[in-house]
């Protein structure tokens, strides 16, 4: 017979296998094979800096539309008790998508497009309700250990699935494949197998703090605008929430930006996307034990210290990527990038939860994860602007610096006093 403390580990367990399952899109398809593809197989008879353009704005478009329905969407969650429901529903029409990608034809840019934009909306929706059921599930554990946890795991399932896929890519024949091109299409494919089956015991396992109550859905389309006026009163009635947010804006978008566009930059530096494919997994299984040792110094030393050093890490990278002219800077890069990473997303999202009240986790994730979506629109669109625009994707780093030294500066005037009990 389980006690609870052994239930307890399995909710945290299934609740952080959710992040293995859903970090699979968020390498192979947003970080890697679709750049890839969209550069050789959608937009091949284009100018390289087409395809980065193009990439940039459909990341920006995904962001917005997220940003403006995250604070209601995840009030509502909140409301009536629907944060799981919500992450399955969102989770189900991104893994769709996900999987129509692999239908695509060459050349058919326009629903290539429209799929991605669709399942990066569905990838970042569910993790709102994601993120919402970190209260739940830690209890009185440490936040920040349980947070990098999820974080880990992403980094070492991801890592794991992309490796599988790196070997199709490399090896088609061997596994019965025509080209490496089919072998891309299949990846689409397998992301969304493992993302659905690793969404099931967040499902099973984790139980919802159900306070919520139950109305028609034209009593919550009625309440939309002013459950948004509400929450967003709320928010600047709490200093130490929206300058965090401010501080969390600014450096995650140079987090995220590196992140999306690191494989199509390599690529315009003339590097062999076999060679930045290899780097990315330096970075996912540096980042499986990195994360947990974080999360671990966010315990002990508190989760300010660890951010500091983490965007300090990134902005050192932003500078190198600047002046990089060798693959073997790419690898040292990746291998840097791993060990902050996953630190920097988990200890933000644990620090967030102590600076609101119980109870509220869907309403100012929310508001989390419009932040994270409003810096996916602004850094990815400079980078294709800027490289478009001058034909040198080097002086896109130079903004993606600033970014990272306006989050820190920013992230000092976060009064942790100021925070919810």
């Amino acid at each position: 017979m389980s006690t609870r403390p052994d239930a307890e580990r399995k909710a945290i367990l299934s609740w952080a296998l959710y992040d293995w399952g859903n970090s699979a899109f968020a390498l192979l398809v947003v970080s890697v094979f679709f750049p890839v593809f969209l550069k050789q197989y959608w937009t091949a008879t284009s100018d390289v800096t087409y395809s980065t353009l193009l990439l940039g704005i459909a990341n920006a478009v995904a962001a917005i539309l997220v940003a403006v329905v995250a604070p209601v969407a995840g009030a509502m969650a909140d409301r009536h008790g629907t944060k799981k429901r919500s992450l399955a529903a969102c989770a189900a029409v991104a893994i769709c998508a996900t999987a129509a990608l692999a239908l695509v034809g060459r050349g058919n840019v326009a629903l290539a497009l429209t799929l991605f934009v669709v399942a990066s909306i569905g990838f970042a929706a569910s993790n709102i309700f994601y993120d919402a059921l970190l209260p739940d599930v830690a209890g009185s554990r440490p936040l920040h250990s349980i947070s990098a946890l999820g974080f880990g795991l992403g980094y070492l399932g991801g890592g794991l699935l992309f490796a599988a896929t790196v070997a199709a890519t490399v090896w088609p024949a061997h596994l019965g494949l025509a080209d490496s091109s089919q072998a891309i299409r299949l990846s689409f494919l397998a992301v969304a197998v493992w993302w659905a089956v690793f969404t099931l015991p967040l499902l099973l396992n984790v139980r919802e703090d159900r306070v919520g109550i139950k109305a028609p859905l034209g009593h919550l389309a009625a309440g939309m605008l002013v459950r948004l006026r509400t929450a967003f009163r709320e928010l600047r009635s709490r200093r130490a929430v929206w300058i965090f947010l401010l501080a969390y804006w600014c450096y995650i978008d140079g987090v995220t930006t590196m992140a999306r566009m690191a494989v199509d930059y390599g690529m315009d530096l003339g590097f062999k996307p076999a060679d930045l494919v290899t780097a990315l997994l330096v970075t996912q299984f540096i980042g499986f034990p990195a994360s947990l040792l974080l999360g671990y110094f966010g315990d002990r030393i508190g989760a300010k210290p660890v951010l500091y050093a983490g965007v300090a890490a990134y902005g050192l990278a932003a500078i190198w990527s600047f002046r990089m002219t060798e693959l073997w800077e790419f690898y040292a890069l990746a291998a840097t990038i791993g060990l902050v990473q996953g630190g920097v997303q988990a200890l933000s999202r644990s620090y967030y939860t102590q600076l609101f009240p119980a109870g509220r986790a869907g309403e100012f994730f929310g508001f989390f994860n419009m932040s994270g979506r409003l810096a996916a629109v602004l850094g990815p669109a400079v980078v294709g602007v800027v490289t478009a625009t001058t034909g040198n994707p080097r002086l896109s780093l130079l903004a993606i610096l600033l970014f990272f030294l306006a989050g820190a500066g920013l992230l000092s005037f976060v009064d942790d006093d100021d925070g919810a009990p």
